[in-house]
């Protein structure tokens, strides 16, 4: 009996001191283990994954649009000599836009995946290989493309990237249908001045044509030569995020000079400057600390008409952090005026290294 009560006493001892597990997030009297968080990430990884998939599956069904609109083109072209050759002109705008549509498709499909790619190169290979760390600002880049959606991508990149892996071989089929069609048909041309002549199309010389055709082809090439260094879409096979091809770089990650500076657009986490003027600076400053995890400097002011005493308190945080600010801020003292305005650029503290850029 004395061995059973000793063991009782030994299980009773340890229940007791096992650590309680911290919940990860707490709201409205529900907290969230961690088990029950990475459940919920499990669902939110599926749900973005699902809709990469139907965005992926729009991209498929334009393409298909433009390649079988040019088949049927091409087919009624060269079945009958009587087609005039403008039908390939006219599907070639019409593949054009298609492309544009294409273009704005991608850049919503990047936008689910970039959120999959986070979770895959910080959440799930974190788990996977322990040594590994996340990148310490994943999960803010997660938040804040929720709470704030933006494109990752610019529509320039999105239409260089589509260009130059399907519709740019779709186009050349075009060019040189339009030119074969011009020559052989009705009969084949029997010097270069009547193939320009044969060009025209109502009113608008051959020579004319010829010129916008050349045009057109070459715009087409120079956006597919100016797009290509442009890897920051994250839908494509990259390397783990963190480096300057990174979207959402903080700082002075990711800056662009020159041409690359006007068809690449520099995205930056947003962040803020929070001025707090309130007469209770040690309670507020204590509550943020705790709750947010972020340093506040005081400063003294004093009312100008009033001529009272106050405190000024000033705390740099990001988009994501404001509602929190706000709140802890009225837990201590409701009376307090809070003034939120987006800064330039922080660095240290929490935020990009105070270094010197090599």
């Amino acid at each position: 009996m004395a061995v059973k009560s000793t063991k009782a006493k030994t299980k009773s001892k340890q229940k007791k001191e096992a650590p309680i597990e911290e919940p990860v997030w707490t709201y409205r009297g529900y907290h969230l283990k961690t088990s029950e968080f990475v459940t919920a990430m499990v669902h939110f990884f599926r749900a973005e994954i699902q809709r990469a998939n139907v965005w992926r599956q729009r991209l498929d069904t334009t393409t298909n649009w433009a390649v079988v609109a040019t088949g049927a083109v091409l087919s009624i072209a060269f079945s009958q000599s009587s087609v005039h050759h403008s039908i390939i002109i006219l599907n070639t705008l019409l593949v054009l836009w298609f492309l544009f549509i294409e273009a704005r498709r991608y850049r919503y499909y990047e936008l689910w995946s970039y959120r999959v790619r986070l979770m895959e190169t910080d959440f799930y290979a974190a788990m996977l290989v322990p040594p590994f760390h996340p990148s310490p600002e994943w999960a803010e880049s997660l938040a804040e493309n929720l709470l704030t959606p933006s494109f990752p991508i610019s529509m320039w990149e999105a239409f260089g990237r589509r260009l130059r892996r399907n519709y740019f071989w779709i186009f050349l089929i075009l060019y040189a249908s339009w030119v074969a069609k011009i020559w052989l048909f009705p009969d084949p041309a029997q010097s270069l001045t009547e193939f320009v002549d044969r060009s025209a199309v109502g009113a608008i010389p051959g020579e004319v044509m010829i010129t916008l055709g050349l045009a057109f082809y070459s715009v087409l090439a120079i956006v597919a030569l100016a797009t290509i260094t442009m890897t920051r879409a994250t839908g494509e096979i990259l390397p783990r995020f963190g480096d300057e091809t990174a979207p959402a770089a903080p700082s002075g990650q990711g800056k662009h000079t020159g041409l690359r500076s006007l068809l690449v657009p520099h995205r930056r986490r947003r962040q803020l400057l929070a001025l707090i003027i309130t007469d209770k600076p040690q309670k507020v400053s204590n509550r943020i600390l705790t709750d947010l995890h972020r340093g506040v400097t005081a400063m003294q002011g004093k009312g100008m008409y009033t001529g009272t005493d106050r405190s000024i308190l000033m705390c740099a945080l990001t988009i994501t952090e404001a509602h929190n600010l706000k709140a802890a801020v009225a837990k201590e003292d409701p009376k307090a005026v809070v003034i939120v305005s987006p800064a330039q650029e922080i660095l240290g503290g929490g935020f990009a290294p105070l270094e010197e850029e090599k």
